[in-house]
This record gives structure tokens, C-alpha cells and sequence, in this order.
């Protein structure tokens, strides 16, 4: 069979991975590098490779991260009082696969969204579905469903996810409907998905947030004690990213 005989076929099939890399397959075929069967399996090897990656890609974009996070990346020798072992335990993903969530509080600027972010894009890695939200944005497509009528459809979507991310939450207080809204998406997600919760104020003060003692109890009561908590305290980066500023502060550290 000729090449672009092959080349056609494969392109029909959508099999792009395997053609992307048939010229090279059939380089070593031909020297005699790869047996029949190896050939094949190369090929084969080259389009799962393929598809996992568009696959990938594919689940960084749904989530729509802010930015690009790693835990390898981030800077613990910065705070040293971070809790960096429980942090990086918490990057093995064992809490995901037994749908536990994950609350990150502390001051300002010390890093909760980068670990959060960085806790999202190692489960993109991993196969699961991940979505990242401020919390003023996951309240707003609710409360955008009870206008519509699509509040159910969009509830069910949130709770399908398998890791939410909720970034700023207790930023302020909730309104009835509002914190009805997170109790209603808190209960459908309830066994079948996790969160990743950061905050500045610590879980004790979130319960003073809802309107309603009631919807309080029952939220937090399935959050709070039912999840790792990360305490996350030190100096904060943001100074430390301003332009010019990251010598001066390695020489001299953080000015108040």
C-alpha cells in the first residue's frame, strides 16, 4: 500500500497521532529498529499519546484556572510555617478518590489560591473533571438559573463535577436566597464530588455568614467536619511578584 494510501485511511479514521508520527515509525521500521508488531504498537502508543493529551487540555480548559499552578513550583521555603507535608500529601489526590474536600484559610496573599489551583491541575492530570469558581461567580450562575428557570440543570452540572473549587469564600455574608443556593449545591454534591474551599476567615467564623442558624448547621456541618483543614499563614508573595521587588526582598525580606 502507498503512503498517502495509508495517510488518507488514517485521516479518515482520525487517527492524526499516528499520523503525525508514521513518517518516523516507518524510518525505524525500515532500518530495522521495529518489527511488524512494534511498529504497530508504536503507532498505537503514539495515538493514545495523542488523545490523552487533547484530553488533558481539554479538562484544563473547562476548569478555568486563573493561571498555571504546581505545588513543585510553589515556594514553600518562603513561609516556612506553611504546613508544606500535609500540603504535598494532599497532592497524592487521596483525598478526591474518597470524595473529602479540602479547606485552605488564612491571611491574605500567602498562597491559598496557588495550592488550590495547583491541587486542581494535578487532578486534570489525573483524569478528573475540575471546575475553578470564585465563590461570587458560582453564586451568580445559581441565583441566574432561579431567574431563567434553568437552576436545576445548573445545579446538577455543579454537582457532577468531580473537584470544585471555590475561591474568596466567606468574603461576606450570604443572602437567604444565596445561602440557600449553596446549601441546595452542597447537598447535591454531597458523595459524589469534592471541594477545595479558600478563605481568609477561619471555619469557626463562617457560620455567622448565613441568615438562617438552620442552613448554617447543615452546611457547614457536612464542610467543616468533614474535611482536611490547611491552615496557611506567613508572609505574603504579592509583594514579592511586583515588578522589581523580588531582590530586595531576599536581601532584606518583607517590609511592613
Amino acid at each position: 500500500m502507498e503512503t498517502h494510501q495509508l495517510e488518507a485511511k488514517l485521516k479518515s479514521l482520525r487517527l492524526s497521532g499516528m499520523l503525525a508520527t508514521l513518517e518516523a515509525r516507518l524510518t525505524q521500521a525500515r532500518g530495522g529498529e521495529l518489527g511488524h508488531l512494534e511498529f504497530l504498537e508504536v503507532l498505537l502508543e503514539d495515538e493514545i499519546s495523542r488523545r490523552e493529551a487533547k484530553a488533558l487540555s481539554e479538562r484544563i480548559r473547562r476548569a478555568r484556572f486563573e493561571c498555571e499552578a504546581t505545588l513543585e513550583e510553589f515556594d514553600f521555603a518562603y513561609n516556612p510555617s506553611l504546613p508544606a507535608p500535609l500540603i504535598r500529601d494532599l497532592g497524592a489526590l487521596r483525598f478526591l478518590e474518597r470524595g473529602e474536600s479540602v479547606l485552605l484559610y488564612g491571611p491574605v496573599g500567602v498562597g491559598k489560591t496557588h495550592v488550590a489551583t495547583a491541587l486542581g491541575h494535578a487532578a486534570c492530570r489525573r483524569g478528573y473533571s475540575v471546575l475553578f469558581a470564585k465563590m461570587s461567580r458560582v453564586l451568580a450562575e445559581l441565583a441566574g438559573g432561579r431567574a431563567d428557570g434553568s437552576w436545576e440543570t445548573r445545579l446538577r452540572r455543579l454537582g457532577r463535577i468531580d473537584l470544585l473549587i471555590v475561591d474568596d469564600f466567606a468574603m461576606r455574608a450570604f443572602s437567604p436566597s444565596q445561602g440557600d443556593d449553596f446549601y441546595e449545591l452542597v447537598s447535591e454534591r454531597a458523595g459524589h464530588g469534592s471541594f477545595i474551599l479558600t478563605a481568609n476567615r477561619s471555619p469557626k467564623d463562617w457560620y455567622e455568614l448565613f441568615p438562617n442558624a438552620v442552613v448554617a448547621e447543615s452546611v457547614l456541618d457536612r464542610l467543616v467536619n468533614s474535611s482536611y483543614h490547611v491552615h496557611m499563614e506567613g508572609r505574603s508573595y504579592r509583594p514579592k511578584r511586583r515588578p522589581g521587588q523580588g531582590a530586595k526582598l531576599e536581601k532584606g525580606g518583607e517590609k511592613a
